[in-house]
């Protein structure tokens, strides 16, 4: 048995789901969330718009691993359109900035040139020093993909720890040469 798919998922008082064909519509305070669901496999319930539980019709190896799976994907589309995710990452290095312009992220990190991200649709991007980037949204998928491709421009290096992390990340650095 899965030992996360048994958990029902508690829906907050903000937030609507709904069940349209196989299709697992979710709204709330953060916007709509669309999830699609093998209704061959599995049986959703959905008690009083309170609680979501999902059960497999039939078990065996390859439908525990997907059991799991769908119900954190359904638990991270219920918090995603009540609370949001987002994720701060920090610019370290001599001249290292970053600024938004429209729908642009601006990156200064060390090249003769200046980095340009467009920012996708669903994501929301604050920079609150000229050296922080707080990235939104109600998609964890989405918000963790962006995250990933703007750090991604400029990794981390071990001596001086220059370049783009995440908040609280922990950079393993290494000693430089000895005379």
């Amino acid at each position: 048995m899965s030992k996360i798919g048994k958990i029902n998922i508690s829906i907050p008082e903000k937030v609507k789901v709904t069940l349209d064909g196989s299709n697992l519509k979710m709204e709330g305070p953060l916007g709509k969330s669309n999830l699609p669901l093998d209704i061959n496999l599995f049986d959703l319930d959905i008690k009083e718009g309170k609680e979501v539980s999902i059960k497999p019709k039939s078990i065996d190896q390859n439908i525990k691993r997907i059991w799991g799976l769908n119900r954190s994907l359904i638990n991270n589309a219920i918090k995603g359109v009540n609370e949001g995710y987002s994720k701060v990452l920090e610019l370290n290095g001599v001249g290292f900035r970053a600024a938004v312009k429209g729908n642009l992220l601006n990156l200064q990190i060390g090249f003769s040139h200046d980095v340009n991200y467009q920012i996708p649709e669903g994501i929301k991007i604050v920079v609150e020093k000229q050296t922080t980037i707080k990235i939104s949204g109600s998609n964890k998928q989405l918000v963790g993909s962006v995250a990933a491709k703007i750090k991604s421009y400029k990794k981390t290096e071990p001596y001086k720890g220059k370049g783009i992390k995440e908040q609280g990340e922990y950079i393993l650095r290494k000693e430089g040469k000895k005379k």
